[in-house]
C-alpha cells in the first residue's frame, strides 16, 4: 500500500522548517509565518488528516498522536536535518512528539500552547485544569450526536476562543470549521490518552520557544505549568492580552517571536 500523502505548501529556500497547524483549522493558517520565513528558511506546512487538501483518517473517534506524526514524516524528510518544528495547540503537542522520536533531527521547536492534556490527568486526576476541555467535546459531543454540526463547532470554538465567537465568525468560513469539528472525539482521544510521561520529554535537548496566551484557557496553562517545568532548554513567551488562538488572531506578534527565535539557535 502506497504511503499517504499529506497536502502541503512549501516556500522558500534555506534551513528546513515544518509548521504543524491546530485542530478546525488547516496549513493555510501559516501563510503569513511563511512569508515573514521564506527569504531565509525552506518552509512546510502540511495539512493534517481531514484537514484543508489532505486525505481523512479511518476513525472520527479514535486516533492517535503517533498517527498524525507518521502522516507528516514525509513532509519532515523533505525538510531535510536538522529541521526546526513549529506548532500550535494540537499541532504543537504533535510537534513535541515527533520530536521525542527522533530528537538528533529536530534543530529547535516553537510551540504554541501544546494541548497535551494526557500530562496534567497523569499529574492529578480529574477533576483538574483540563476539565474545561472535557466539557468542551462533551458538549460538542452531544451535539453531533443530535445532527447539529453547527453547535459542535460553537462549543468548541467558544471555548478557545471565548463566547460569542462562533457567532462572529464570517459565514463563508463556518462550513469548513464545522466540518472538520466532527473530529473532536478522536482529537481529545489522541490528545488525553497519549501514555507519553513528562518526564521523557526531559530528553529534549534542544532550544524549545514554548508561547502562551495571557487569556487563554485554564487548560492549556494547566499543561504548561507541568511541561515547561522538564524542558531542559526552554525559553517562555507569554503574550499579554493574547488567547490560545494567538498565531491566528494576532499572527504580527506571534511570528515575529518565533523570526527572533529562529535567528537565535541558527546564529
Amino acid at each position: 500500500m502506497p504511503t499517504l500523502q499529506p497536502f502541503v505548501r512549501e516556500a522558500g529556500s534555506g534551513p528546513g522548517v515544518v509548521c504543524i497547524h491546530s485542530n478546525a483549522a488547516s496549513s493555510s493558517q501559516w501563510r503569513d509565518l511563511m512569508e515573514v520565513l521564506e527569504a531565509t528558511h525552506h518552509v512546510f506546512a502540511p495539512d493534517s488528516y481531514g484537514s484543508g487538501r489532505s486525505v481523512d483518517w479511518t476513525s472520527d473517534r479514535e486516533i492517535t498522536l503517533q498517527n498524525e506524526v507518521e502522516f507528516i514524516e514525509p513532509v519532515m524528510a523533505q525538510a531535510g536535518s536538522p529541521l526546526t518544528l513549529i506548532g500550535h495547540s494540537y499541532g504543537a503537542a504533535v510537534a513535541l512528539m515527533a520530536a521525542l522520536a527522533d530528537p538528533d533531527r529536530i534543530r529547535a521547536l516553537a510551540l504554541y500552547e501544546p494541548t497535551l492534556f494526557a500530562v496534567v490527568d497523569a499529574h492529578t486526576p480529574p477533576p483538574n485544569g483540563a476539565d474545561g476541555i472535557r466539557g468542551a467535546v462533551a458538549a460538542s459531543s452531544a451535539a453531533l450526536d443530535a445532527g447539529d454540526r453547527d453547535s459542535a463547532a460553537e462549543h468548541f470554538i467558544d471555548y478557545w476562543m471565548g463566547k460569542g465567537s462562533w457567532q462572529a465568525t464570517p459565514s463563508q468560513r463556518k462550513p469548513a470549521i464545522a466540518g472538520s469539528t466532527v473530529n473532536v472525539r478522536r482529537w481529545a482521544h489522541a490528545l488525553i490518552t497519549e501514555a507519553t510521561p513528562v518526564e521523557a520529554f526531559a530528553a529534549l535537548n534542544i532550544p524549545i520557544l514554548y508561547m502562551l496566551g495571557e487569556q487563554s484557557p485554564e487548560s492549556a496553562h494547566a499543561v504548561a505549568r507541568i511541561l515547561i517545568p522538564v524542558l531542559p532548554l526552554v525559553r517562555v513567551a507569554e503574550f499579554p492580552g493574547l488567547g490560545h488562538m494567538g498565531p491566528i488572531t494576532h499572527p504580527e506578534v506571534v511570528n515575529s517571536e518565533i523570526a527572533r527565535f529562529l535567528a537565535e539557535v541558527e546564529a
